[in-house]
């Protein structure tokens, strides 16, 4: 009796760089991928052909995205490229001409069209029957996931060229979305993240219409999906939330234990002067009578930012005025970036006096300094009280996770001693007894 094998299934090799909305853009794909037929493989040398979704966002991101294509290039040879430095063709192929296709983000469509012509799917392959997990294929961890609601954004911040690449912003149906987070807490997922350019403008340009989602009315907005999210039982995590006075109705759900006590602002600065020239949106005086009134509503809330040193113009007295409102804010989690031009953004043509490197990295020096100290001091006041941690990976050392101050990959971690017991995407009381200035240590209590 002759016996046949069955032809293998293609293989595609996957690189994602950026910020999380590119790695929800590459989760996208490769579900699609998966659902043709398609085998997703961790090497170069096992691929038929390699995807690199590229981070166009600053120069140092460029360069890193040119570095990884030329790898995939030397390693594999068959290599597309998407994401948002695919907006720059000409560059990437100025200096890697035999890339085979070249395309910007959200381009989903054209990213599989470009992996069939490269390699075709399996003709026998059927996605009505061969199985895929129903939340699709993750890039992150079972028990996290990250939670697009929009793409774009409708601001001209003078430093940024993130419109011109995604375009204005575009809400995704707020059913759609509901769904997808329903769909993903049923495959395990034990915390959702949400992002996207303005998430505190979801909806604005569909004026708030209402959708609909399991049989009842649910406006496109950001409170009223905060609201429908917090009924599945699982840890909601907001990310780049402007400071609209619609937050405020946010602190109300996080004080009520609906969704985390933990907003993601992107501040950039505190001068007046100079959030004038980055041209920053819903910024006004009261954002540090903003900040108290929300703690005194929400005395656990955790508010993480980023800033920008060195952008043209800053003077040392915008600078320590940034640094007094630093210690005004008293800010829990705070992320700082030197100045960096990025061709096309209008910050390039600003008549205002360019701040030299080496002030720069002065001032970087002394702004995490100064913000270091305020995150040791808050931390430390965590020392003795109790709070429920995520585990993320456990060895031989004990479990590491995070409890609801800290988000994946850029904030701290919680060290559990007595951890060995525990296994990724469990949840367990610690109580903490030790803190330094990003990390918390404890021992495990129920």
């Amino acid at each position: 009796m002759s016996t046949t094998t069955a032809p293998a299934n293609p293989k595609v090799g996957f690189v994602s760089l950026g910020c999380p909305k590119a790695l929800v853009d590459s989760e996208r794909i490769l579900t699609q991928l998966r659902m043709e037929g398609y085998d997703v493989v961790s090497t170069y040398q096992d691929a038929d052909v390699v995807v690199v979704n590229t981070c166009g966002f600053i120069d140092s991101a460029k360069a890193e995205s040119l570095e990884v294509i030329g790898e995939a290039i030397k390693e594999n040879g068959k290599v597309i490229v998407t994401g948002c430095m695919g907006v720059e063709e000409g560059n990437i192929r100025d200096v890697h001409p035999s890339v085979l296709s070249v395309t910007g983000p959200q381009q989903y469509e054209q990213v599989v069209n470009a992996v069939h012509e490269v390699v075709p799917p399996r003709q026998d392959h059927n996605p009505l029957i061969d199985l895929v997990p129903p939340q699709g294929i993750k890039l992150t961890p079972r028990h996290y996931a990250y939670l697009k609601i929009s793409e774009g954004c409708n601001h001209s911040c003078s430093f940024c060229i993130i419109p011109s690449m995604r375009g204005k912003l575009v809400s995704r149906p707020v059913g759609d979305v509901l769904d997808e987070a329903q769909r993903l807490v049923k495959a395990g997922v034990k915390e959702l993240l949400v992002i996207s350019q303005d998430t505190s403008a979801y909806g604005v340009d569909v004026k708030y219409r209402t959708g609909f989602w399991n049989g009842a009315p649910v406006k496109t907005r950001m409170t009223e999906l905060c609201e429908a999210l917090s009924t599945l039982g699982v840890w909601v995590r907001l990310h780049y939330v402007y400071p609209y006075p619609h937050v405020d109705e946010l602190i109300p759900l996080m004080a009520a234990g609906k969704i985390l006590p933990y907003l993601d602002i992107p501040f950039q600065h505190a001068s007046p002067k100079v959030l004038k020239a980055m041209k920053r949106p819903a910024f006004e005086d009261k954002t540090l009578a903003r900040i108290k009134n929300w703690r005194e509503i929400c005395p656990d809330l955790i508010i993480r930012s980023t800033f920008i040193v060195g952008f043209p113009g800053e003077t040392e007295e915008d600078f320590q005025y940034l640094l007094d409102w630093l210690t005004e804010a008293q800010l829990d989690r705070v992320g700082c970036f030197q100045y960096s031009p990025v061709e096309g953004a209008p910050a390039n043509d600003l008549n205002l006096d360019v701040v030299p490197d080496d002030v720069k990295q002065d001032r970087w020096e002394r702004f995490m300094a100064h913000q270091q100290a305020i995150s040791s001091a808050r931390l430390q006041m965590r020392i003795g009280r109790e709070i429920e941690v995520l585990v993320d990976e456990v060895d031989e050392q004990g479990a590491v996770g995070r409890c609801f101050f800290d988000a994946p990959e850029i904030d701290g971690n919680v060290f559990i001693d007595n951890g060995n017991n525990l296994k990724p995407g469990d949840k367990v009381w610690c109580k903490v007894t030790d803190a330094d200035e990003y990390d918390l240590w404890a021992e495990q209590i129920g």
